[in-house]
């Protein structure tokens, strides 16, 4: 009868250190053989989920910057879930009609108006005072820039039960959570933060509503108090303000109308002022519907069709954004169709939003 003679162990394919060490200690020990096995194959284990990794990490990196931020958003909401540390807010007028995609240089009688449903905001410029006196215009606030300020400082505000914040300490954290690296300079993000901060600081907002009984209307300046510090660099001109103070009306409509958003949403869509407006918008609407409800295009194109002047071209655009959100939140019940966009009622947490607030 012939004997089958075991092959002959390699050790040398056992290389991690902890993996190793337990080796070692089984060694001249019963079964040695069978444990010096089973590590191998946990190496072995190991070494492909480590290359498995690494082509995911390489695939990742492959993919266009913002594509890149939605899978990471994606998976990270997946694995982890909703949190209400990771929530941010933004007041509620400013989430449902927005504000301008682009800087606006030619306006008609000097304001911004956008309406939706039974609510209106319109945006006036203002000034800054320059350290010699000098009142300077500044532009309506535009852009996801502003955007992201004021869902930072609003949340901020919010957390800390104070209409003043210290945004000298709490920048630099700002925009390691929308995935900025700070950079100064003329083409780096600082300025053109800096620009959305001073043009949200200067202007003057009018939020009204309305049911066809009554009406309400709340003519304020989102910011009560700013104090800017200049440079004597003439190329740096005005510093990041050390303090920002809402004022006492904006603060009190903040405290009983902020709608909640993800960070890792925020993140992901933080180079489009149109998708966050659509993130935010779908937010509030599907999470009070009563019953399954179609926005037409026509009002849609209202809504989100700044800068479009062919009904196409802005379909094509629309079609691509709600094809974003989808990417985000797979289950998101939403869809275009001929009609215009359709929606069904969904719950907080299918938009990773917690049930429990994390305002008290």
């Amino acid at each position: 009868m012939k004997t089958t003679l075991a092959t002959p162990l390699d050790e040398s394919l056992i290389r991690d250190e902890d993996l190793r060490a337990r080796l070692e200690a089984a060694r001249g020990k019963f079964a040695f053989d069978s444990m010096a096995r089973v590590l191998v194959s946990e190496q072995r284990q190991r070494d492909e989920a480590a290359a498995s990794a690494e082509a995911k990490k390489a695939a990742l990196a492959a993919l266009p910057r913002d594509q890149r931020r939605r899978a990471i958003a994606r998976e990270t909401i997946e694995a982890d879930g909703p949190s209400p540390d990771s929530l941010r807010y933004m007041p509620t007028p400013l989430a449902i009609c927005g504000l301008p995609y682009r800087r606006l240089d030619h306006l008609d009688n000097g304001e911004y108006v956008r309406e939706q449903g039974r609510m209106r905001v319109v945006v006036t410029p203002g000034y800054l005072t320059d350290p010699t006196g000098k009142r300077i215009q500044q532009p309506i606030p535009w852009g996801p820039k502003a955007r992201l300020i004021m869902a930072h400082l609003s949340t901020e505000a919010l957390r800390n039960k104070s209409p003043t914040i210290e945004t000298a300490t709490s920048f630099t954290g700002f925009l390691r959570d929308m995935g900025y690296e700070r950079t100064g300079g003329e083409r780096g993000n600082i300025k053109p933060f800096k620009e959305q901060l001073q043009a949200l600081a200067a202007c003057r907002m009018e939020i009204a509503a309305w049911n066809g009984k009554q009406s309400a209307t709340v003519d304020v300046k989102p910011f009560g108090k700013m104090q800017l510090w200049f440079s004597d660099n003439p190329e740096q001109q005005s510093l990041w303000p050390s303090t920002i103070e809402f004022s006492k009306d904006f603060y009190e409509q903040l405290q009983k109308h902020a709608l909640p958003i993800d960070i890792r949403i925020l993140r992901a869509l933080s180079n489009s002022a149109r998708r966050l407006d659509l993130m935010l918008w779908v937010t509030y609407r599907i999470t009070r519907l009563p019953e399954k409800l179609v926005l037409n295009w026509q009002p849609l194109k209202e809504q989100f069709g700044e800068g479009y002047t062919r009904a196409r071209a802005f379909r094509e655009a629309m079609s691509e954004d709600v094809a974003v959100l989808k990417e985000l939140f797979p289950k998101l019940p939403i869809k275009l169709t001929e009609r215009g966009l359709e929606m069904e009622a969904a719950d907080p947490s299918a938009l990773a939003i917690p049930k429990r607030k994390l305002i008290s």
